[in-house]
């Protein structure tokens, strides 16, 4: 697979305006990118600026916190693949996964499925240890959703290699691993993928491509 397709070319700021977004999709379209990765409100635009590329639509869910109720990330997912989102990336509750309410990660996880688009789920690796990062991947393979992320890019360092090997040694065929945060420079793009990414979240990707 070419380099560029590993690639979810992301703008989260809360200050992005409807110039940026065009920006990021002339750029995913330029450089060949697998999608762009964008807020709810902006999944329409960037979905009829994309219209007949094979670019996908992402777009974060209970972001970046995680803390919304089941229900409102349901609908949330839901309205985003309305607007034309094509794979979602949804935060889990942190709070309910540090409380040991594994259940109701697992129910939070698929309640956003329901949505019938590709699910990544945020699991925010800087504020977990091995044990629990472990724990997180056994319940992602238990759900409904074909991917495990590190992180937000919000929070702590983000993407750290250790975790990345870990998570893709742990999740089952079919289940994958994204890497995203802090991720701006080709060497630790390459090691992402040595460790078993198969997906890259970075706002840099012009510049690693």
């Amino acid at each position: 697979m070419k380099k560029s397709k590993y690639i979810d070319h992301t703008l989260l700021k809360p200050t992005a305006t409807a110039a940026d977004i065009e920006k990021l999709c002339m750029e995913a379209k330029e450089y060949d990118f697998y999608s762009v990765c964008v807020n709810p409100y902006y999944v329409k635009l960037a979905s009829s600026l994309l219209e007949g590329t094979d670019i996908k639509v992402a777009c974060v869910i209970g972001f970046p916190l995680g803390a919304n109720s089941t229900e409102i990330k349901k609908l949330e997912a839901q309205e985003a693949v309305a607007n034309g989102a094509t794979e979602l990336d949804m935060v889990i509750n942190q709070g309910l996964f540090k409380m040991g309410e594994y259940a109701a990660v697992l129910n939070d996880i698929n309640a956003v499925c329901q949505a019938g688009v590709p699910v990544k789920v945020i699991v925010e690796t800087s504020n977990l240890n091995s044990e629990e990062i472990a724990k997180l991947c056994d319940i992602v393979n238990e759900s409904n959703a074909l991917f495990i992320k590190t992180s937000t890019g919000f929070v702590g360092e983000g993407a750290r290699l250790d975790d990345v090997k870990l998570m893709a040694s742990l999740m089952k065929p079919g289940k994958f691993v994204k890497a995203s945060g802090g991720i701006r420079d080709a060497e630790t793009f390459e090691n992402m993928i040595e460790a078993g990414a198969t997906r890259i979240g970075t706002s840099s990707g012009t510049k690693l491509v």
